[in-house]
């Protein structure tokens, strides 16, 4: 693997998910398609319940921007394998980020008020911080469609806005 990967692979232990997670090297179109569409699905399902339990402002605000921009991103994703007439392939790391993802709302659907915010929006920079670092590393670079690489990169940009968005929420929790 090149370093790069190994690195990435460190990072993504860093949050729970094992290196067997990623179930080849370089991952083919149509799993990066799948580990895409489902890592916009994960951010919007968190969203939703940020929506229902949350009391702040800032926070409900912030998950209202995570899903209408998860769900534009998604769709857009939908429409291209649909064009390109690509069936996203399900994987190891799809299954092992929806059960990540899984565990985490029930550990935040415990909490409530001000405890219930912090937690959400932490998971929310470290959720980002892991995605866009998956983006740059591994799954960019492993795509071989040129639409398909262009709508990850456009992903990157706005994820790292909200990866900057859900930083600047947390220092006002804090």
């Amino acid at each position: 693997m090149q370093t790069r990967q190994i690195a990435t692979l460190t990072a993504l232990c860093l949050f729970g998910l094992a290196p067997s997670a990623w179930a080849a090297d370089k991952p083919t179109d149509p799993q990066i398609a799948h580990i895409a569409y489902t890592a916009g699905t994960i951010d919007i399902e968190a969203a939703k319940l940020a929506i229902s339990k949350s009391k702040n402002k800032n926070v409900v605000a912030f998950a209202q921007d995570m899903v209408r921009d998860h769900e534009a991103v998604n769709k857009q994703a939908l429409a291209l394998v649909k064009k390109l007439k690509v069936t996203p392939e399900d994987n190891e790391t799809s299954k092992t980020l929806t059960k990540a993802a899984t565990d985490e709302r029930a550990k935040l659907a415990k909490l409530s008020g001000a405890s219930f915010d912090k937690a959400y929006v932490d998971n929310e920079v470290a959720y980002h911080k892991q995605v866009n670092g998956a983006l740059e590393t591994l799954l960019i670079p492993s795509a071989s469609n040129a639409e398909l690489k262009e709508l990850l990169q456009t992903g990157l940009k706005v994820f790292q806005g909200h990866q900057q968005h859900a930083e600047h929420v947390a220092a006002e929790l804090k």
